[in-house]
């Protein structure tokens, strides 16, 4: 079997050679780049099994790079390294497409859990072509399209892919760990407070300015879409 190939996109460079020592000692294929301009470079000209990109690194930063990969490449595992802890950031690269994020200081194994799970877990996810709907809110799986009231409403990856599994389970409550099992995968580290931010987010764009509202919330329990008359 061939070695994973990762990149490591880091700046401090004490950081990056123990990650690159830790993870070749682990069977891994590695190369470090220290900016984010290098870090597209190598990301565009080479293909990686898995990225780790931290966020506050000179040049461009770490989710400017995210942002920019993703354009083309949906396919590759990154993981996001930072000192911050803020949801807000959390949030940012989770939505720009990241597959994780870890807060320094970790430990090293955590890592390299992390890292195991998410070369193994398949990364495209085909969904049947379908459409589904509830009231005048209808969603065309094929397209990634919606429309509430004929009006196509955008949304982000994440919010189509939680508004498809709630519409998938009409007139039933997920409870926060299910949606976050369903929808950011059982692999998923973070917080379950991000189903919260990401409920808000989509009752912006899907209820907000009607006169009903499909999602609501059970209290204590979760999140449900009725098919309400």
């Amino acid at each position: 079997m061939d070695q994973p190939a990762i990149l490591i996109v880091e700046d401090e460079q004490k950081l990056s050679r123990v990650l690159q020592l830790e993870l070749e000692y682990e069977n891994y294929k590695t190369e470090i780049a220290d900016n984010g301009k290098e870090a597209l470079r190598l990301m565009e000209e080479k293909e990686w099994d898995l990225v780790l990109l931290d966020i506050m690194i000179p040049g461009l930063s770490g989710l400017e790079v995210l942002r920019r990969v993703r354009r083309t490449d949906e396919r590759t595992p990154i993981i996001l390294l930072t000192a911050r802890d803020e949801i807000y950031d959390k949030v940012s690269g989770l939505d720009l497409g990241a597959n994780d994020y870890i807060t320094k200081p970790f430990q090293i194994e955590e890592l390299l859990a992390r890292i195991r799970v998410h070369l193994r877990t398949p990364q495209v996810k085909k969904i049947d072509g379908e459409q589904l709907s509830v009231g005048d809110l209808h969603v065309d799986m094929n397209r990634r399209e919606v429309k509430r009231s004929e009006k196509q409403v955008e949304l982000t990856p994440r919010e189509f892919d939680l508004l498809v599994c709630l519409l998938k389970n009409k007139n039933i409550v997920l409870t926060r760990d299910k949606l976050i099992e369903q929808v950011w995968g059982f692999d998923y580290f973070g917080d379950t407070n991000v189903v919260d931010v990401y409920i808000r987010y989509l009752r912006q764009k899907i209820d907000k300015g009607f006169d009903v509202a499909y999602i609501q919330t059970v209290r204590g329990v979760g999140y449900t879409i009725k098919d309400i008359g």
